[in-house]
């Protein structure tokens, strides 16, 4: 039970603490519409940011099923973590608030700069390229459990979709909580790792034989924590 909800829990703070940068470039294309365009943009984008995610997430639980792969996943991840670090230590999340407040609360006031069209297919681009962070973390903790994945994905959608800004206050005011997701997507990083080297059918060290069968790890029941 405890695993479950450890994976739950996990697959929520990740998701939360990894949409600062997603927050900020929706505020910043937001910004750049008439005053009453920009909430409805804030909300498509969320939505915009939200099915690409699972979709994404989706796809990469199965190819890290494909052997070889769970490995290169762990490195990625690694380097998820590390731009994480820079983005906690340039205060990504205290920019995303900024952001988020302007488009919302006032800011610019001129002539729009952009239409809503322009401004969400800015948003879409930009969030397909920052989708990998998200979706290693979220697929490499659901560890081939579509349901974790699913519901996991769900709540943190939602709670991004009805209070984007109060979660990058939250995280600029309380730097700890983005410290604490750091940590947690650090453990599943080199868990991911171990199990890319050791598991019996997708690690590097059976392909390579470097690993025997009998030492080898097996896979379990889709919840490997």
């Amino acid at each position: 039970m405890w695993d479950t909800i450890f994976d739950y829990s996990a697959i929520i703070i990740a998701d939360l603490i990894l949409s600062g940068d997603n927050a900020l470039i929706i505020g910043m294309a937001a910004a750049g519409l008439s005053p009453e365009l920009r909430k409805k943009a804030i909300l498509y984008g969320m939505v915009i940011a939200a099915v690409l995610r699972v979709v994404f997430a989706v796809i990469a639980t199965k190819l890290l099923g494909v052997p070889g792969l769970l490995f290169v996943g762990g490195l990625l991840l690694v380097w998820v973590c590390w731009s994480l670090y820079k983005d906690i230590r340039n205060h990504t999340d205290h920019q995303a608030e900024m952001a988020m407040e302007e488009a919302e609360d006032g800011g610019y006031d001129g002539k729009p700069k952009r239409t809503m069209k322009q401004a969400l297919i800015a948003i879409t681009i930009a969030d397909v390229s920052m989708s990998l962070d998200n979706v290693l973390a979220v697929a490499a903790i659901a560890d081939g459990d579509s349901t974790k994945l699913i519901v996991g994905l769900g709540l943190a959608i939602l709670l991004m979709a009805f209070a984007a800004t109060l979660i990058m206050k939250l995280l600029a005011s309380y730097p700890w909580i983005s410290w604490l997701g750091l940590i947690v997507l650090v453990y599943v990083a080199f868990e991911m790792l171990y199990r890319g080297i050791t598991n019996c059918e997708t690690g590097i060290g059976p392909i390579l034989g470097l690993i025997s069968e009998t030492q080898c790890v097996p896979s379990g029941n889709g919840g490997g924590h």
